[in-house]
Order: structure tokens, then sequence, then C-alpha cells
């Protein structure tokens, strides 16, 4: 029988060390807006760049994020509750509490919310990156000029279609 390898030690310690890090549920989000809030569980920086995982609460008709792709990183979701319209590359789907979508780098994606009602959902990034930035700064870049959204969102690896067809 063949088994996979793990990967290589990283910790060269003979004990392990005290090093986790609790967040409690009433933790106020990192970042709040008229459309929803973010929730920075672990970020690039606290996971050492392993991963990056935020709690994405979206109002109801929330817009989301229209139809782009990472080179650099994978990106999933976890829906909590509510319902998010999903685009897997090929097709719109519905998620429910308990379903997951993974977009391996490169996979083509968009979510929203087209219901009355209020969602939330696990955005799991890997390897980590600092999404923080991208979040926190998204609206106000997008009000910008095109050319300057474009290079904001390459400076972030987020790729988007109309970017690439309008040639900007």
């Amino acid at each position: 029988m063949s088994y996979l390898a793990y990967p290589e030690p990283r910790y060269h310690g003979d004990k392990g060390e005290v090093n986790a890090a609790f967040r409690p549920a009433d933790t106020p989000p990192e970042l709040s807006s008229p459309g929803g809030a973010t929730h920075y569980l672990a970020t690039h920086e606290s996971t050492g760049g392993e991963f990056g995982l935020y709690k994405v609460e979206l109002g109801a008709r929330s817009a989301g994020a229209k139809t782009h792709f990472h080179k650099a990183i994978s990106e999933s979701f976890y829906i909590l509750s509510g319902e998010l319209e999903l685009y897997n590359g090929e097709k719109w789907v519905t998620g429910r509490a308990g379903d997951f979508l993974y977009v391996p780098v490169g996979g083509l994606h968009a979510f929203k919310n087209v219901t009355d009602e209020p969602m939330s959902m696990l955005m799991l990034f890997s390897p980590g990156a600092p999404r923080e930035e991208y979040f926190e700064q998204v609206a106000e870049m997008s009000r910008r000029p095109r050319e300057e959204l474009k290079e904001f969102r390459v400076r972030h690896d987020s790729y988007f279609e109309e970017d690439l067809e309008a040639g900007a």
C-alpha cells in the first residue's frame, strides 16, 4: 500500500510550544459596510502565510463579486447560513448551509446574494495572502478610474473578466 508523504517539518523543536490563538465568537467584525461585515478569523500574518480564513456576512440583495480568478491562491466557500449564488466557472449554483465550493488556482468564480435574507459564509484562501487591504479598499477603488481599479485588482491577485474583455 502506498501512502502520501507529509510535507517537510517546519518546526524543529523537541517539545511543543504554547502558541495557539483563540478568537471568541462575539469579537466584532474588522470590516463593516452597508452590505455586510467581514471577520478576519485567520490572516496571512497570523498564519505565517499558510492560509487566510474570513467569515463574511452579506446582507439581502448584496452584489458580492463578479466573475474573476486568482493566479496565486485558491479560494473556498463554506455556507454557514442563508443562501448564496455561486458561479463555479460553468454555471450558477445555489449554495445553502453546509454547502462547500472549492475553486483551484486559475478557476473562474463569482458570488452574490440574490435573496431577501442575509447570509454568512467562511472564505478560505490558500496559501495565505494579505487580503485585508483588498477587502478594506475595494469599495473605494471601485469609484476610481478603470485603469486604477484594474491595477489595484492585479496587485491583489484578482483578475476580472470585465478588465480582460475591455483590454484595460
